[in-house]
């Protein structure tokens, strides 16, 4: 008895460092930031209590963070039907072996190690006015000689649109496309040989093979890339901000607003409505997208 005593003592002893930082990391932040967004507060001085208020101002008119959640949306989107497949396609193609294959995988993983700030002076030269992404539509004669300049960073073009919002989601797509790709080549060879050589041997091709035999065996990663798609772009906002402004309507993410809240007008009540709202939305995503990937019997 005494012996199992000190199993259970030692265990627990292992666990506690990790216990504290996981409790003093996440827990505690998140319980203080749910406290934080029932009052008026400064970050600084005396607190008064709103209750309910900074959660219905975040919706209305003056904020518009319904905007910022469709923005999101629309990038989780662009992300799961644009990002995922092209990463998948990589994986399977790099997953057969091909000649070079080491090589291939380190320049399409190399975006995801350069710093993101890095990566939005890159993309802020190739979108303007006068930069190279302008100057190949006029090569490839896709803009005219008498066309303006595509401004792509503008929060507001001629028409009254924005491609801002879209253009903030390319760099995003070059970045970490190599990341899923990685996961997924992981998952493709992680696949029994046996399987493919058994599938060939009965007429399959290729595609086939990564059809009915490779895909379905990756369900897991393929899961746990769409979740990490997901709630990465719930939480987006370094490139955005490189790209864009804290400040700006058309490329408005919730991560825009808590920064645009808590910095610029020292609302860090709101902001913290804004941080439990984003926790609350990626527990939501990430609970939806395992059901849906749930294996039935």
């Amino acid at each position: 008895m005494k012996r199992k005593q000190l199993d259970k003592f030692t265990i627990f002893m292992f666990l506690l460092p990790a216990l504290l930082l996981f409790v003093g990391i996440l827990v505690a932040p998140l319980i203080s930031s749910a406290y934080n967004s029932f009052f008026n507060w400064k970050g600084f001085g005396n607190k008064t209590y709103l209750g309910w208020k900074n959660y219905k101002d975040l919706f209305g008119q003056e904020v518009q963070f319904s905007k910022a959640i469709w923005h999101s949306l629309i990038l989780a989107g662009l992300s799961v039907f644009i990002q995922l497949p092209l990463s998948l396609l990589l994986a399977l193609l790099l997953g057969r072996g091909i000649k070079g294959e080491r090589f291939f995988l380190s320049v399409n993983f190399l975006p995801v190690l350069i710093s993101t700030v890095v990566i939005g002076q890159l993309w802020r030269k190739i979108y303007d006015p006068e930069g190279l992404l302008n100057a190949l539509l006029r090569t490839t004669k896709i803009l005219g000689p008498d066309q303006k300049n595509i401004l792509w960073l503008a929060e507001k073009t001629v028409d009254g649109k924005s491609l801002l919002l879209y253009a903030c989601f390319i760099p995003m797509l070059w970045q970490y496309v190599g990341y899923h790709m990685l996961l997924m080549y992981a998952g493709v060879k992680s696949v029994d040989p046996s399987l493919r050589e058994a599938a060939k041997i009965d007429g399959a091709t290729d595609w086939q093979v990564d059809r009915f035999v490779v895909i379905p065996s990756m369900k897991q990663i393929i899961k746990v890339s769409v979740i990490f798609a997901v709630t990465g772009s719930l939480k987006a906002y370094d490139l955005i901000a490189v790209l864009a402004d804290v400040r700006t309507e058309a490329a408005a993410v919730p991560s825009t607003v808590l920064m645009n809240r808590m910095s610029l007008y020292n609302q860090y009540g709101m902001g913290s409505a804004v941080s439990v709202i984003l926790i609350l939305l990626c527990f939501f995503f990430a609970i939806l997208i395992g059901a849906i990937f749930k294996e039935r019997d």
